[in-house]
């Protein structure tokens, strides 16, 4: 007898406990290469990352695994920058940690920066809006992130705010 024919389209999906968010170059790839046994390529021009890497995270007893996602920008959304793709592996993540720059990204002011990212999140999917999120601002080693920090804990109270440095450890 003759056999059935088809066609699928089939979309694998990233699965990770933990997903790093935020605009290119905000040292997603930086901190998962130091927290992880993953080399993710790390470079100063934006859209280094152009798919996910994984790590595996270990810490005292416990382990997760930690994807570093590729940079969004405003209108990820609407497909800009291949934010749609982008987005898709946001979705599968449990937890996300939201980096900011402290010298913004593209010249932008970094603490609204944070308001385009989590608009992004919020059109795309309200599922993905109302993921849990850490807020981390990254490279505290710089000059200007101590101020940065200031403003942003200012300004999200509610929420705890992190600072980190890869380059030195601090935070991690």
């Amino acid at each position: 007898a003759p056999g059935e024919e088809a066609e699928l389209v089939l979309e694998l999906k990233l699965i990770a406990d933990v997903g790093l968010v935020g605009f290119p170059n905000a040292g997603k790839s930086t901190i998962l290469s130091r927290l992880s046994n993953a080399r993710p390529k790390i470079a100063a021009y934006p859209f280094t990352t152009l798919a996910p890497h994984l790590g595996l995270v270990q810490h005292k007893s416990r382990s997760f695994v930690l994807a570093d996602l590729p940079g969004l920008i405003e209108g990820a959304h609407a497909g800009k920058g291949l934010g749609l793709a982008f987005l898709r592996h946001v979705e599968r993540t449990r937890v996300l940690v939201h980096l900011v720059d402290p010298a913004g990204f593209g010249g932008a002011d970094p603490v609204n920066g944070i308001r385009v990212i989590e608009e992004e999140l919020r059109r795309y999917s309200r599922i993905l809006a109302g993921k849990p999120r850490l807020l981390v601002v990254s490279k505290t080693d710089l000059q200007e992130a101590e101020p940065v920090v200031r403003r942003i804990r200012a300004r999200y109270r509610k929420r705890k705010v992190f600072a980190v440095s890869a380059a030195t450890g601090e935070g991690l």
